[in-house]
């Protein structure tokens, strides 16, 4: 939450299937990026040979009459004729293909990279954050829980999340840690990360206690990789100079799979972001294929300079029915003016990227 914000609820800031983006946000004249199809849309189909039209006429280029009925009968097509046609079939195909694949990638694939696939769920927690990750290998990463248990409770039983390998706290506002109490009740992780600054809120004792029975180990952010199987996970601390608000103090993390990349920093503002950028942090810069929006879309959130160093392809607003206007025009029409493609949890529920290592991705929405 920004300072100036009114809080919900009842605690408040410690001292501390298929994807369509979101058309009804964007402008007219923002139509840079191709929306994913929509669910229920038929796949393009290839169209058919020119087989079983007919004999072909050769009279005109050969200058031979055509066939009478006192002619022998004309002969059967060559074996190289019948590969021809079949290779133009088979390129058809293929170009089908490759159009889908295009739509979720930035750039030509260089290696082919890490086998399998990561997952990156933006969780409908309503007005908070939750981010899930899980690696080819089945391990788990949680970022933040937005602020209901009742609501994170089902959804790790809805995604099957038994157990968090990785927790993180980018700070220790309620609508960021509130989940993670029910969360840290029931999966018990085995580390978890945070910006250092202690919330005073009751949801903060709780999850703190919750974690110790657990037997979690607690780390300070660092900058420092952390390996979730075959995914990089690069923690980003915090700047130095920040003081001691919880906002300025947001952990970021990247998760890299390959070619594939994905930025978060919970609610940082513009203080902090310079302060990434004067750092010359080269894990805020991109370009990187998927970004969650700061701080739910707020005014004091993402700026111009900001983004041009993050270059993301999509933006994901983590968002729900609130009174401070998020997301903000301001901030709508940042990303629809820089031809970013636009989801919202509010109006398309869980927003999910399955990636390849090569870079490719599909995006896939469910409420």
């Amino acid at each position: 939450m920004s300072r100036g914000e009114k809080k919900q609820g009842g605690e408040g800031v410690g001292s501390q299937t298929s994807a369509e983006p979101n058309g009804a946000t964007r402008s007219p004249a923002a139509k840079t990026k191709p929306r994913p199809r929509r669910a229920g849309r038929r796949a393009h189909e290839v169209p058919s040979s020119s087989a079983g039209r007919g004999a072909i006429d050769r009279s005109a280029a050969t200058g031979r009459r055509r066939s009478g009925p006192s002619d022998p009968a004309p002969r059967r097509p060559r074996r190289a004729d019948l590969l021809a046609v079949a290779v133009v079939i088979c390129m058809s195909v293929l170009a089908a293909c490759s159009s889908q694949l295009d739509q979720g990638r930035s750039k030509p694939a260089g290696t082919a990279g890490p086998s399998g696939e990561v997952t990156v769920q933006f969780l409908d927690v309503g007005q908070g954050d939750s981010v899930l990750v899980r690696s080819p290998e089945g391990k788990t990463m949680l970022i933040d829980g937005g602020r209901s248990t009742e609501r994170m409770g089902e959804l790790l039983e809805q995604h099957g999340v038994q157990k968090v390998d990785l927790m993180v706290a980018s700070h220790a506002d309620a609508d960021h840690i509130a989940g993670l109490v029910e969360a840290a009740r029931t999966t018990q992780p085995t580390l978890f990360i945070n910006n250092g600054i202690a919330g005073t809120t009751r949801t903060w004792e709780r999850l703190v206690a919750v974690l110790g029975d657990a037997g979690t180990q607690f780390q300070k952010a660092s900058n420092q990789v952390i390996n979730l199987g075959s995914v990089k996970v690069r923690v980003i601390a915090p700047p130095a100079g920040m003081g001691d608000d919880q906002n300025e103090n947001s952990v970021g993390i990247r998760v890299e799979f390959g070619e594939f990349a994905a930025l978060m920093t919970g609610d940082s503002e513009t203080k902090e972001t310079q302060g990434w950028l004067a750092e010359n942090r080269a894990e805020v810069r991109g370009p990187v294929q998927v970004y969650k929006s700061i701080h739910h879309g707020a005014a004091n959130g993402d700026n111009a300079a900001w983004l041009a160093a993050v270059k993301p392809e999509n933006v994901v607003i983590s968002v729900g029915e609130n009174s401070y206007g998020h997301p903000t025009p301001q901030a709508l029409d940042l990303y629809d003016s820089r031809g970013i493609r636009i989801y919202r949890t509010d109006r398309q529920g869980t927003v999910t990227f399955r990636a390849k290592g090569d870079g490719t991705y599909v995006a896939t929405t469910e409420r």
